[in-house]
């Protein structure tokens, strides 16, 4: 992992986030500067449901690297996690949230009218109640790619790439911004138009087989992502807008259709996809994974 690490500073990478907490990773994240998103396992969830585990799994984790690590976020909304942290006074370094997708939106098109749908309505409410009153952000995936491949007659490839010139009827240049700004317009109608969106993951295959997986369109959806990200959308122009990059390796075992497998800028042996050739950003920007 501390190759990994290495591998993220050479290349001036500040942000990442862990699915879970890796012991090996959290001591090769010590001192290293880099902020961090904390996930809890979808397995571990149900046993964080009891105080005493919640608070043990903050100590273990959170607490006990706390002083060299930067920890940023931590994906769930459990009310236990974040008695926790704040038990730990890491309240004011460390804020508690969790993460979804554009798929629990009911409507999205035009981005104004965006809502989310009955059947997320009953569980959103208090998970948005839950991240107003922390002060914290919502973490979304957002990915023009799957929008772009499940409505190719609504939806052209320039638009999914940051390519299209002109706003269009919406007053929407790009998908990406259409995406976001839905999700902001849906918090607004469950009453949260403070809450502030990360976006936890965003990226572009670079091949498997499918529609418009090719290194050229993933190098030229990264290249335009960052460079959009110092600026802001529609609805919330005052950037920069906080982006990670998913991901920083292909994953060779991942299950499901090829494409998952090819979402990396360099490979297990840490060589890096012709991808990241091609999006290599300005010097001045930096990536978040």
């Amino acid at each position: 992992m501390q190759a990994v690490v290495d591998l993220y500073k050479s290349n001036r990478i500040d942000k990442i986030r862990l699915y879970h907490p890796d012991e090996g990773a959290l001591q090769a994240l010590r001192g290293s500067n880099i902020e961090v998103i904390l996930g809890v396992p979808n397995d571990q969830l149900q046993s964080l449901i009891n105080v005493a585990n919640a608070t043990n799994w903050v100590n273990k984790y959170v607490k006990a690297y706390s002083q060299n690590v930067k920890f940023k976020y931590i994906a769930v909304a459990l009310e236990n996690i974040q008695n926790a942290i704040s038990a730990a006074n890491l309240q004011c370094q460390v804020k508690v949230s969790t993460a979804i997708d554009t798929t629990l939106l009911g409507y999205s098109y035009p981005p104004n009218v965006a809502v989310f749908s009955s059947s997320a309505s009953s569980y959103i409410r208090p998970i948005v109640n839950f991240l107003a009153r922390n002060g914290a952000p919502l973490l979304a995936n957002v990915y023009p790619y799957f929008a772009y491949v499940n409505d190719q007659q609504s939806i052209s490839l320039d638009y999914a790439l940051f390519t299209e010139h002109g706003n269009n009827e919406a007053g929407y240049q790009n998908l990406f911004d259409a995406l976001l700004d839905s999700l902001y317009a849906a918090l607004e109608k469950v009453g949260a138009p403070n809450v502030t969106v990360v976006v936890s993951e965003s990226g572009w295959p670079s091949e498997g087989g499918a529609v418009a997986a090719t290194v050229q369109n993933a190098g030229t959806y990264y290249r335009n992502l960052i460079s959009h990200a110092k600026g802001g959308t529609p609805k919330r122009p005052n950037g920069p807008i906080e982006i990670y990059l998913y991901a920083m390796f292909d994953e060779n075992q991942k299950q499901g259709q090829e494409i998952q497998q090819h979402f990396g800028l360099f490979r297990l042996d840490k060589s890096p996809v012709p991808t990241f050739e091609i999006m290599r950003p300005n010097p001045k920007f930096k990536l978040n994974f």
